[in-house]
């Protein structure tokens, strides 16, 4: 029996997780972001904001995560928080970032 999806999800086996990693979750800005966002999870979590499972997500209100200031960090639902719009210039970075590996893999 081939498994099933749900709608909105992707197929596990479809994505090369380790060729993500390798072109962007690892790179060293990356990491620091990652790390970033973690350590304001972790705040949020010692000040009785959030706990694990609650679904909630931190939010940077000026889309840096290395920017943890009380002002700029606030707590909203997962749904709310990552569906919202990124400013362009993200999505335009995110995007080339993405094709460019898409592309290298098929050797164009």
């Amino acid at each position: 029996m081939a498994k099933k999806t749900l709608p909105g999800h992707h197929d596990p086996e479809k994505r090369d997780y380790k060729g993500e990693y390798a072109q962007y979750h690892g790179k060293p800005e990356q990491k620091k972001r990652r790390a970033a966002r973690n350590k304001a999870r972790r705040r949020a979590e010692k000040a009785g904001r959030v706990s694990k499972g609650d679904g909630k997500d931190v939010h940077h209100k000026d889309g840096n995560p290395t920017n943890n200031s009380s002002k700029n960090v606030q707590v909203m639902s997962k749904e709310k928080n990552r569906g919202m719009s990124a400013p362009d210039n993200l999505k335009k970075k995110r995007r080339s970032a993405l094709h460019s590996s898409a592309r290298s893999k098929m050797g164009k």
